[in-house]
This record gives C-alpha cells, sequence and structure tokens, in this order.
C-alpha cells in the first residue's frame, strides 16, 4: 500500500534567475518511479505572488487546491480557484498558476499518466532546461533547440 503524507513530502525549490516571482516547491509523491501503473501526482506550494511558470504537460491534470487562492490560467481563460476547488488541465494545453492570496497556496495535482512530460514556455533559468521528465527511472531535464510552439 502507498500511503503519502503531504506534510512530510520532499520538496524541491525551484527558482528562477530570469523572472524573480516564478518560485515553487514541488515533489513528485506518484509516478512510474515508485511503482505507479496509470497516475502521477504533483504537490507543490507557492508563496504570496509567486507562479509556476507557463507550459504543456503531456497529460490531463486536475489541480486541487489544498489551501489558498490562485489565480489560474489554462489555455485562453483565467479564473480564481480557492480551497477545496479542482481546476482541470487537459493534455498539452498552456497553463500557469499564481498566488493571489495573502498566505501559501497548497496544491495537489493528480496525472492521467504515471509518467509525465512538462514542457516550459521558458527555461527556469537562463539557458537552462525546458523539458522535464516527471516519474522516469532518473530525474531528466531538457534544453530545447526552439522556442515552444504556441
Amino acid at each position: 500500500m502507498q500511503h503519502v503524507d503531504l506534510n512530510s513530502v520532499p520538496l524541491r525549490d525551484v527558482e528562477s534567475t530570469a523572472d524573480p516571482l516564478r518560485r515553487v516547491q514541488v515533489g513528485f509523491p506518484h509516478s512510474s518511479a515508485v511503482g505507479n501503473a496509470s497516475t502521477a501526482t504533483v504537490y507543490f506550494e507557492l508563496e504570496q505572488g509567486m507562479h509556476v511558470g507557463p507550459h504543456r504537460d503531456s497529460a490531463e491534470e486536475l489541480l486541487l487546491i489544498l489551501e489558498g487562492e490562485g489565480e489560474a490560467t489554462v489555455g485562453d481563460e483565467t479564473g480564481i480557484a480557492r480551497t477545496g476547488e479542482i481546476v482541470t488541465v487537459p493534455a498539452m494545453e498552456l497553463h500557469n498558476i499564481r498566488n493571489v492570496g495573502t498566505g501559501p497556496l497548497r496544491v495537489l495535482g493528480f496525472f492521467s499518466a504515471s509518467t509525465v512530460i512538462a514542457t516550459f514556455e521558458t527555461p527556469v533559468e537562463r539557458d537552462g532546461p525546458q523539458v522535464f521528465v516527471i516519474g522516469g527511472p532518473m530525474p531528466i531535464a531538457l534544453l530545447l533547440a526552439e522556442p515552444v510552439p504556441a
């Protein structure tokens, strides 16, 4: 039985030197890397004013707001998502979320695949990777030769 306490999920700090408002603490408690056959999860926290960064995921994602208030953009639509609400992100749809509340934003995302490829519009670091594979046997990050198409 897999059992995950979100309060003890190891989180990685991801900060952008190119965008000071792009800062997130993120972990992936479920994926093919830990034996899941068809699902993965992402848990992340954003401080006030911070955002994840526009990106596309290879699998559909449901974002459950555990705490706080976020401005979610999915494709051409933007709206406020609050504690207890779920945002649906279709596979390969450009999306981002920003903390617009007064406290931390805590989010649990559910993917419809156990291995997910996330492609960011811009690298986290200048000249850094834009493509990340979640659930692979080892962390994989790749540079793109060309910008991500809109």
